[in-house]
C-alpha cells in the first residue's frame, strides 16, 4: 500500500552536482528514480543559515511523495541521495551540501508518543549536540521552523500533526514573525 510522505529538502554548500538551487532540484529527479512519486513540489525559498552566522543562506523547499517503502527504507533512500550529493554528516545543524529530512511518513508517530515526545521537547543546548540513533517520527522540530513550515504551507497546509491536532496553517500562523520574515522566494 502507497503511503504519503513528506520531504523537506535543504542545501546551502556548492558540491559536484552544482549550486545549492542545482543540489535541490537534482535531488528531486533523484526521489523519482528511487520509486518515490512526487505529488507536489513547494517553490525554493531563500533561508538563513541556523543559528545564525553558522553559514551561507539555505535553500529550502518540500515535497509530497508517495511511496510503497516503510519508513526505514524511505530515510534510507534519502539518505543514499544526500551521499550522492557529496554530504557528509561531520556536525549536527553544520553546513551541507544537501539535506533531505522524513518530516511526516502518513500518520505515524515513531517509535512510540513517549519517544516522540522525548526528542520534541528535548531542551535547545541538547538538540545542538544530541542525535537519535532510531527514526523520529514526526520530526520532532518541525513546528518550530519556518523553512520547513513555509514551503509545507505551499503544498499542504491542512496536513494535521498526527501528535498535537494543528494543521501546517496553524503551526506556521503561530511563529514569530521575525522568524517568517526572514524567508524569501529564491
Amino acid at each position: 500500500m502507497d503511503m504519503s510522505v513528506i520531504c523537506a529538502l535543504g542545501a546551502n554548500l556548492s558540491s559536484e552536482q552544482g549550486d545549492p538551487v542545482d543540489a535541490v532540484s537534482k535531488a528531486l529527479c533523484e526521489l523519482a528514480n528511487k520509486g518515490f512519486s512526487l505529488i507536489s513540489v513547494s517553490r525554493f525559498w531563500r533561508t538563513p543559515a541556523y543559528p545564525s552566522g553558522s553559514g551561507p543562506d539555505y535553500v529550502n523547499a518540500c515535497c509530497k511523495l508517495q511511496t510503497s517503502a516503510d519508513p526505514k527504507a524511505t530515510l534510507d533512500a534519502f539518505h543514499d541521495i544526500e551521499a550522492q550529493n557529496g554530504r557528509v554528516r561531520e556536525a549536527r545543524w553544520a553546513a551541507r551540501t544537501l539535506d533531505l529530512d522524513l518530516i511526516a511518513y502518513g500518520d505515524a508517530v515513531l517509535p512510540d508518543l513517549h519517544g516522540f515526545m522525548q526528542w520534541r521537547d528535548l531542551p535547545l543546548g541538547q538538540q545542538q549536540s544530541a542525535a537519535p540513533t532510531e527514526l523520529i517520527l514526526p520530526h520532532p522540530r518541525l513546528q518550530d521552523r519556518a523553512f520547513v513550515l513555509i514551503p509545507l504551507a505551499e503544498i499542504a497546509p491542512l496536513w494535521c500533526h498526527p501528535v498535537s491536532g494543528l494543521t501546517v496553517a496553524q503551526m506556521l500562523a503561530a511563529l514569530p514573525e521575525a522568524q517568517k520574515a526572514a524567508i524569501h522566494p529564491v
